[in-house]
Order: C-alpha cells, then structure tokens, then sequence
C-alpha cells in the first residue's frame, strides 16, 4: 500500500508543472479559486498541501505506459482528467450542499455558489484546450473520448439527483448511475494515455474496460465510507449519506433484497423529517445486517477481478499491468 501512495505522489508531482501551466490560462480570479480548490493555497493565497489523491493523473500516465510509450505521452490526459474530476467535484460540493472536502470548506461555502459553478465550467473547458493543443491526431482523439466520458458522468449526476425523488430505484438503476458518475471518467483516464500514444484499438478497449470496472469498484467503495467512513479520515462526518437520505448501492441493495429490513429502510428513507443522530445509526446497523455493507464490498472485489482479466486478455507490459492492478487494490481497500 505504502508503494501505491509513494506512486501516486509521484504521479502527482509530475503532472504539477503541466496542470500550473495549464491554470496559468485562466483569468486572476478562477485561478486562483481552483488553486484553493485544489488544495495548493489557504484561503488568503498563502501556499498549502491539501490535494487529492490523483488517481486519474496515474491511470492516464501509466496508459500512455501500457501502450508502449513514455509515460510523459499521456501527460495532456492526465492534465485534463484531473481538470474535469475537479470540475466535476466543485459542482458536486454545491449541489450536495457539503461545506467541507479534504478537511477545508469547499469553494461555494466560501466563495459563493456562481464561483463554484464558474470555476467549474472554466476547469473543463480547460481540459479541451489541453488536449486540442497536442500535435497529431492523438489529442482530437483524446478530447473526443473525454467529451463522451464527461457526457456520461454528467448523465450519471442527472439520475443522482432523480433518484432522490424516487422510492422505486432498482439495483440495476443504481448500478447504471455509477457507471456514468464514476465509472466513466476512471474508463478514460485508463484509456487516454494509450489514445494519445496512438495505440491499437484493442489495447486501448481493454484500458477503457479495466478502468470502467475499477470505476463501479471506487463508487462501491465510496459509498460504504459515506456511511461507514472514519470522519478524521474521510472528512466528512459519519453517516453522512445516510443524513442527505442518498440512494446509494448499499442502501438500494438493501431496499431492493433485504427483505423486512429492506422494507423499514424504504419507509425510513420516505420519512420528511430530519434524521436524529440515533436514527441514522439505527439505520446503518440494519444496513450491516441486511447484507447491504457485506454486498458492496464483495461487489467492489468483483468489480477488480473483472478488470484484472481485462488486463491479462490483452497485450499490456508486465509492469504497467501490475501498476495498474496495485492501483485498483488500493481503490478497493482504501479508507478515504
């Protein structure tokens, strides 16, 4: 595990100097909001080390790897993946209504809700410019395959927020929505590296489909810290899904197979009051029992191996077969 972080680290700080100068593009203003949001500055400015974990950057490097090229081939697609998670991120805090991330307040609690939204929308037209800079047609190709990943992770957010008017969600539902909200971008930054090296259809496939299953493994992962997360390392507080009532793959595993304990959950969740504290721990413990925790972790596994044979059906060098297998790890058994 210490080794994976030591990677990402190093992923990180090598897409550092491109992501700056990318950000140096944007006006004063935005850029400096996405340096905050971005956790390189405090709030006056003042330099910080609050990022993220950078997962998207290494996959889209270590793409550009498995496809036989540097893995500074994919540095335009680790750049603009990241753009477009951030920018997916700043939207997600406001319409959530989260005040906190990475254990400072996001940046519509603090600067307003039009400067989230902005600031978003100037990250991921950012992430065109990037791509559609590179010589050749690898960068036209990328930014299509980004275009359509962002499609669907925004087809995805639509059915988020539908299901919270919804008492009828199926699994398959559930499961559909992750695919477009999470699985979609971790599908391309797997494969973009890969797309800019020009590699062959077949190896960038099996990039697209690892990435697209370690996508629905991070979502199941995800949202079993959303309800059972440490809050000192997750940032958020516990439960906190549970709290905003969130239809996510436990819950809906449990609502849709969990039997008697299903059918409390149903009408726990139709409730329109807000939830006390011993409610909502009273709930997660039925989850638990109902399987639901059980299922998404299980499922999470699942998901991996399913990418692992991907991996080794295709053509792909030992070494950045086996980064890649170690990140999917790390996304299955991390605690935030």
């Amino acid at each position: 595990m210490t080794a994976v972080l030591d990677s990402l680290a190093q992923g990180r700080q090598a897409i550092m100097p491109a992501m700056r100068a990318a950000l140096d593009r944007l006006d004063p203003a935005t850029r400096s909001i996405s340096h905050y949001h971005l956790g390189w500055t405090d709030l006056d400015g003042n330099p910080a080390s609050a990022g993220g974990k950078a997962v998207r950057p290494a996959l889209a490097l270590l793409s550009a790897e498995a496809a036989g090229a540097p893995p500074e081939t994919g540095l335009p697609g680790a750049v603009a993946v990241e753009l477009v998670h951030n920018f997916s991120l700043l939207h997600d805090d406001l319409m959530d209504g989260d005040t906190e991330r990475r254990h400072r307040p996001t940046v519509w609690a603090v600067k307003g809700a039009a400067s989230a939204i902005l600031t978003g929308d100037a990250m991921l037209s950012l992430a065109q410019e990037v791509l559609l800079d590179v010589d050749g047609p690898g960068g036209v190709a990328a930014a299509r395959l980004l275009t359509e990943a962002t499609g669907e992770l925004i087809r995805g957010q639509v059915l988020d927020v539908q299901f919270e008017s919804r008492d009828d969600v199926s699994l398959d539902e559930c499961l559909d929505m992750a695919a477009g909200k999470t699985g979609a971008l971790l599908s391309a930054s797997s494969a973009i590296g890969a797309v800019l090296a020009g590699a062959p259809q077949r190896t960038v496939d099996a990039l697209a489909g690892f990435g697209a299953d370690i996508g629905l493994a991070f979502q199941l992962v995800d949202d079993v810290l959303g309800i059972w997360g440490e809050p000192s390392v997750t940032g958020k507080s516990v439960y906190s899904d549970l709290r905003a009532r969130k239809k996510s793959l436990p819950v809906t595993y449990t609502v849709t197979h969990g039997g008697a304990l299903g059918r409390e959950l149903s009408e726990w969740l139709a409730r329109p009051e807000t939830p006390g504290e011993e409610s909502v721990r009273g709930v997660a413990e039925k989850i638990d029992q109902a399987g639901g925790r059980k299922w998404a972790l299980d499922e999470a596994y699942r998901r991996m191996a399913a990418g692992r044979l991907k991996l080794e059906e295709a053509d792909i060098p030992g070494r950045a077969r086996e980064e890649l297998l170690s990140l999917a790890q790390f996304i299955v058994t991390r605690e935030a």
